[in-house]
């Protein structure tokens, strides 16, 4: 079964029958687990958004808040301040543009400014969010299943069976977001890999992630440099590269259509073979 291959969103239609899609991440933060606050500065963050258009970037993943397991909140008008002089430049790169955020503040600014994606890791759940992306009609939108805040989410990981409640979960937030007017091709759907749930638990929804296909929207998965990675091979964060392109591969193999990767030139690289070699996806 492969999952529906068009995803709608504010300027773009993005036609995910041909290839998957690679999404650049972009932290515009001081504490990401994974780059160390490298591209904090807007300008050294948009110098690196031009670097990843030259490596092949399908899509721009702006976050202004790290969502690393035990990060503290983080205040709208100070995510948005690290936010919007990033995105007013990058909005003119050709490219769709993601924003990584859980506030319906900052997604109502982003908005406002022509974002395309909404990318939120606790699926439009902070108050009012659901209605305002179904009075826009047109941003696409990203559900990601997560318990909790990742402040405390590495200690709610009590599941019965994850693939059925993480598949459970994120069919009530789609139905729920059809029944206020979104089209259901807005959406894709991550299962969250790393976010409340443990490294058996994570390599356990991998192995089974075909089964979220039956969900019917394209799956987004986020691999790169996660501790489970570093769990299975030993390496640090810094050393993970490898381990997450076998990741990205392993996730189209098994139905993925957008990986959200740091590592932007040497996914597309890795996926071009991948693809040349006629190897199997979805």
């Amino acid at each position: 079964m492969t999952a529906a291959s068009l995803w709608k969103t504010t300027r773009f239609d993005l036609d995910l029958t041909e290839r998957p899609l690679v999404m650049g991440i972009v932290n515009v933060t001081p504490d990401s687990f994974s780059d160390g606050g490298q591209h904090a500065e807007a300008a050294k963050a948009i110098d690196f958004c031009e670097r990843l258009l030259g490596e092949g970037v399908d899509i721009l993943d702006l976050g202004g808040e790290s969502t690393r397991p035990g990060a503290p909140r983080l205040d709208a008008d100070e995510e948005w301040r690290r936010l919007e002089p990033v995105m007013r430049a990058v909005l003119n790169f050709g490219v769709p543009v993601s924003v990584d955020t859980c506030k319906t503040e900052v997604m109502r600014r982003a908005l406002d400014l022509g974002v395309d994606i909404i990318n939120d890791v606790q699926a439009l759940r902070d108050e009012g969010a659901d209605a305002l992306l179904a009075e826009h009609g047109s941003a696409g939108i990203c559900l990601m299943h997560m318990r909790g805040e990742p402040a405390g989410m590495q200690q709610l990981t009590d599941y019965a069976d994850v693939v059925t409640e993480v598949s459970a979960f994120l069919d009530e937030r789609m139905r729920h977001l059809v029944t206020q007017g979104v089209a259901a091709e807005r959406i894709t759907l991550d299962p969250g890999y790393g976010f409340a749930k443990t490294v058996d638990q994570n390599l356990d929804l991998q192995r089974r992630q075909r089964e979220l296909l039956t969900l019917g929207r394209p799956l987004l998965v986020g691999w790169s440099r996660k501790s489970t990675l570093g769990a299975v091979t030993g390496r640090a964060v810094d050393e993970r590269l490898p381990a997450s392109i076998g990741a990205a591969l392993a996730s189209v193999a098994l139905g993925a259509r957008i990986v959200r990767v740091h590592d932007v030139g040497a996914t597309v690289d890795a996926l071009k073979v991948w693809q040349a070699f006629g190897a199997p996806q979805g």
